[in-house]
């Protein structure tokens, strides 16, 4: 059976009314996570996870869907009308929205943004369907040591991409590597780094850890930096889109979705690197460069196709191998594990409904979002009328609530406490978050499979490099972490 037989079953399963309903609560209110500043996906998402576990899988991960690309959408208005970004990969949008709706433009800045959103996201889910089943079938080839390789190719990528220092990568990396650890160790039975503390035993939930980071870390660090002052949000106005902005718009749409959907694919791309990239080409092949930093429609339209595009991308890795390549993707990928469902090549054989439902949702969800994003705009820049200090506050009772609806334990709240404070200094002195999460999601897996191999190699470590794969993936590594160094010696 193809692709297309296994799609057209998937919208069999997201048709259905309660999936469908299912669907419109995670667009929309994605749409609104997305428009409220300092609040993203992944937070979003961390938070929900408590409280989905008694909605059957299916229906719980069509409503994430919509989060993740109601997000996208959403994340565009603030950065057009107030010049703050919703999420990280709005922020070239940012740079020609604000000055179009300082200008007098903003119903059309934010007209090209839905559009182009809603074109991209069409586009890259598309690729999605026909990508993933061949990455999928590839997956089956792989090895103990080709996933170690894997892992190790992801840990280099994310830690030398992600933040403003690679030290400060591999030092967020190592944090979630040793948190990944403590516990009983699976092979020998010996607990690790628990001091004695029998709720240590099975480890620290992953569910604490996301809440901890996003929803105490990340809210601390917003709300210590915020300024009443700037809750002035701008007024849509002026013309809606024309015809001349269509035609300015149409080939950066097409250009983004190229340049984002492979780049969220790679471990590390996110989707800052392929807005920047977007906008970067933008100005170069504009017909109008004068007009960038001035208000380009181009400079909307390029980099938010290649934000939703990178979104659909980062699906690729996580259904396909079980490798998260940004914060959101190990979010989701702790949302598989909640449900006892691990991604990688055997989820498209044994939970084929989940995962082709999923990828049909993604068309609904980006209709919808459609709807919801053009007509509707002027509703979502109310929600910028919310007390930051409550909207702040709330979402903190929100996450201790949901952590002790989980567990009961004391010591999770705790725990809670200590990394979110933690999650803070490290947001202060900008160390990136998310190796943190794929560290300590990865790290056990790396493990695992680096066990297997030396055992079914008798402790040789030569068995690591046998395979072509294996030898790819590291050398792809090295030069992750060596080819930026190089670069930097021959530029002085």
């Amino acid at each position: 059976m193809d692709s297309l037989q296994y799609l057209m079953q998937g919208f069999g399963v997201a048709l259905q009314p309660a999936n469908l309903m299912w669907a419109f609560i995670g667009s929309a209110l994605g749409t609104a996570i997305g428009v409220l500043p300092g609040i993203g996906p992944a937070l979003t998402i961390a938070l929900l996870l408590p409280v989905t576990i008694s909605i059957a899988p299916t229906a719980a991960f069509i409503m994430f869907a919509g989060v993740l690309y109601g997000a996208m959408y959403g994340g565009s208005t603030t950065s057009i009308l107030i010049n703050t970004p919703g999420e990280a990969g709005s922020m070239m949008t940012a740079l020609e929205g604000n000055k179009m709706a300082r200008n007098g433009r903003g119903a059309a800045a934010l007209a090209t943004a839905a559009i182009g959103s809603f074109v991209a996201g069409t586009l890259a889910t598309l690729a999605l369907t026909f990508v993933a089943p061949f990455v999928a079938e590839l997956a089956f080839i792989f090895k103990p040591a080709d996933y170690f390789a894997l892992t190790i190719l992801a840990f280099c990528s994310v830690a030398v991409v992600m933040g403003s220092s690679r030290v400060r990568g591999f030092i967020s990396l190592f944090i979630g590597l040793g948190i990944g650890v403590i516990g009983i160790d699976r092979m020998t039975g010996a607990p690790r780094l628990t001091f004695g503390v029998t709720d240590l035993l099975d480890g620290i939930e992953l569910t604490v850890v996301l809440v901890s980071l996003f929803a105490v870390g990340e809210i601390l660090f917003v709300a210590s930096r915020y300024d009443p002052g700037q809750d002035q949000p701008l007024k849509v106005s002026g013309k809606w889109f024309t015809r001349e902005d269509f035609d300015r718009s149409w080939k950066p749409w097409l250009r983004g979705t190229v340049i984002g959907f492979p780049m969220g694919t790679l471990p590390g791309g996110g989707s800052e690197i392929p807005t920047m990239l977007s906008y970067t080409l933008e100005r170069k092949l504009s017909k109008h460069p004068e007009q960038f930093g001035h208000g380009a429609i181009e400079g909307v339209a390029g980099p938010e196709a290649a934000n939703n595009a990178a979104a659909a991308g980062v699906l690729v890795p996580l259904l396909t191998l079980g490798l998260p390549t940004s914060a959101t993707a190990a979010v989701l990928l702790a949302a598989f594990q909640n449900y006892g469902l691990q991604p990688g090549p055997y989820l498209f054989t044994s939970n084929a409904e989940l995962v082709w439902g999923l990828i049909a949702s993604l068309y609904i969800g980006n209709v919808m979002l459609l709807v919801l994003n053009l007509p509707l705009v002027g509703l979502w820049v109310k929600l910028l009328s919310i007390p930051k200090p409550q909207l702040y506050g709330g979402i903190l009772v929100f996450a201790m609530i949901g952590i002790w609806g989980v567990s009961g334990s004391t010591v999770d709240l705790l725990v809670m406490v200590v990394i979110g404070l933690a999650g803070y200094v490290m947001r202060v002195y900008d160390f990136p978050i998310a190796p943190v999460l794929i560290g300590m999601i990865l790290g056990p897996m790396a493990e695992n499979q680096l066990r297997v191999a030396l055992s079914a190699g008798q402790g040789n470590p030569l068995v690591l490099v046998e395979t072509p794969i294996s030898i790819g993936f590291l050398l792809v590594a090295v030069g992750v972490f060596f080819v930026p160094l190089l670069l930097k010696r021959l530029q002085r």
